[in-house]
């Protein structure tokens, strides 16, 4: 009897697939713990880009417009690096899936069907030795079967041969029955020796060299494996550090950014966009009210509460509002007439220069496209199967309308512009009081001056009025009967001349307190303008009120306070 054949390869073999698919569970865990890391990566990169997003300035809102101070500045540089720092952790996502999970995935594939190949070849080895195992102990009992039989034939046949009963014939046939089985049985001796020998053969080849070199394959297999698994790693982490330098410049230029913020600077432009340009008031004067003096109380020029009390001793509403604009709100925010006149000097001065700046954009963008359409309907007219040169002209026509619709406009704001450039202090003057312009001594004198810088005509002979209610009051009050009794105390005196003016525009003065003149004419200056728009002339000894400062040149006397020209 042969030994069973050895099963110790056998059980090396479960173990090395149990081994092997487990290597291969192993990648495709890794795998999956980069692809959940990318996943997060750009969902990071989503939510950090919606967030800079989010806080990102309105476009035509508070937030835009606040953009000005470096603060704000800081803060939107700020955001822009933190949606580039996005940018890198996307770039981190991208990178994982092209340089780790996507070869991952493809190297799992080769990986699995190399493992199934060498699996697959030691199989075919197993069989293919245990088959020949099999062929080995068939021809092995076959040749102990016909041993055992070749005895027996010649145990008979000698029991045969020793019968004297026995016919000769029998005993012949016995004796070749004998040789027959002995020849069975060396035949079978033979098929078993060469089976035993090839079987031999076989299995030295199938355990020195077969066996051996699947194993040396698995072993490079799983050696591969290991080792990409490790590159994959380090890749991991490169992919890490590549972005690195990139969210160092966004991080630097975040601190860039936070250094750049000037609160000097910041608070200049704040004192810049709201200052009103008005000046500050000067001396209050001494009022004498001793024995002796007259107790007439007049309205002093340098007198802060004028610009109160104007409207008592305007009762007819000629209170200039524009004084009163350091000291009351605006009620009407975000409205207003067309000039900006309810705006201080200064804020109305940048309002008019940013309205015509626009209209002059909107000119260029018409002016682009009457040059865009000239040249379309020149080609046209060259190639006239690329269309109709008239077709054109209707654009053309409302372009030209346009343009000169703007331009109008540009000339309107430009005036209005010279009008408070030309009322602006500058900064070698010195300073005075937003005071009232004249004087009144009957309280209920029926002639007014209106010097409101909302109540004035413009050249295109618009015209605005508004009061406050504060106005309003006043004027109930200075309409009392005590109020009068305590001013009305002599007839109104006749101011001096302190200049010439000559009218450059034509103004109809259809309000209280204001005078007609003609183009041209000549009048004497009463009264300079205080700041309001308004100057007060007289054509004669009973005619007198106020004009437009910007519809004449005035002229004044050089001993006059304040000299100067306006033009």
């Amino acid at each position: 009897m042969l030994p069973q054949l050895p099963q110790l390869r056998r059980d090396q073999f479960d173990n090395l697939e149990k081994h092997t698919q487990s290597g291969i569970e192993f990648v495709e865990r890794y795998t999956k713990f980069v692809k959940e890391r990318s996943e997060i990566e750009f969902n990071y990169a989503k939510q950090i880009r919606n967030l800079s997003k989010k806080y990102q300035p309105k476009k035509n809102s508070k937030e835009e417009e606040e953009n000005k101070y470096t603060s704000c500045q800081a803060f939107l540089s700020t955001l822009n690096e933190l949606n580039d720092y996005a940018g890198q952790h996307e770039v981190i996502a991208e990178n994982l899936t092209s340089q780790i999970i996507t070869e991952l995935l493809r190297y799992l594939t080769e990986l699995k069907a190399e493992r199934k190949s060498h699996f697959h070849d030691g199989r075919k080895a197993q069989q293919h030795i245990e088959c020949s195992w099999k062929q080995l102990e068939a021809s092995k009992r076959r040749f102990e079967r016909d041993c055992k039989e070749a005895d027996r034939a010649q145990q008979y046949f000698e029991r045969m041969d020793a019968d004297i009963n026995v016919t000769k014939a029998d005993v012949e046939k016995a004796r070749q029955q004998a040789q027959m089985k002995h020849q069975m049985a060396a035949d079978s001796k033979s098929e078993y020796s060469n089976f035993l020998t090839k079987f031999n053969q076989e299995q030295n080849e199938h355990y020195y060299t077969l066996i051996p070199n699947i194993f040396q394959k698995l072993q490079e297999m799983e050696e591969r494996r290991i080792e990409r698994v490790g590159v994959s790693m380090k890749t991991y982490a490169e992919v890490d550090r590549e972005v690195l330098p990139i969210v160092g410049k966004c991080l630097d230029g975040m601190t860039k950014a936070a250094e750049s913020i000037e609160p000097k600077t910041d608070s200049k432009q704040v004192v810049e966009s709201y200052k009103s340009g008005f000046e500050p008031p000067g001396d209050v004067e001494f009022e004498d009210y001793g024995a002796g003096q007259s107790m007439k109380r007049t309205v002093s020029e340098t007198s802060l509460s004028n610009s109160r009390g104007e409207a008592k001793e305007r009762p007819s509403g000629g209170k200039s509002k524009g004084k009163l604009w350091p000291f009351i709100k605006n009620k009407n925010k975000g409205s207003g007439p067309e000039d900006f006149s309810h705006l201080p000097p200064e804020q109305r001065r940048k309002k008019l220069q940013a309205k015509i700046d626009d209209l002059n954009k909107d000119i260029q963008k018409e002016m682009d496209q009457k040059d865009a359409l000239t040249k379309m309907k020149g080609v046209y007219e060259k190639n006239p199967q690329m269309g109709d040169p008239a077709s054109v002209d209707p654009r053309l026509v409302e372009i030209a309308m346009n343009i000169e619709k703007l331009q109008y406009e540009v000339q309107k704001f430009e005036g209005w512009l010279a009008e408070v450039e030309g009322r602006l202090p500058s900064k070698s003057d010195p300073p005075r009081r937003q005071s009232g312009l004249y004087e009144t001594q009957n309280s209920n004198s029926s002639t007014v001056a209106n010097n409101c810088a909302q109540d004035r005509e413009s050249p295109d002979g618009s015209y605005t009025e508004e009061q406050s209610s504060e106005t309003q009051d006043k004027v109930a009050i200075a309409n009392t009967p005590e109020f009068d009794d305590e001013f009305d105390d002599g007839d109104e005196e006749t101011l001096p001349t302190i200049g010439t003016c000559k009218a450059i525009y034509q103004f109809e003065g259809h309000n209280e307190g204001t005078i007609s003149v003609t183009e041209g004419e000549l009048l004497y200056v009463i009264e300079e303008d205080k700041g309001d728009g308004w100057t007060r002339v007289r054509r004669n000894e009973e005619e007198e009120g106020y004009v437009p400062t910007s519809y004449v040149e005035v002229s004044l006397e050089t001993t006059a306070k304040g000299a100067m020209t306006y033009i």
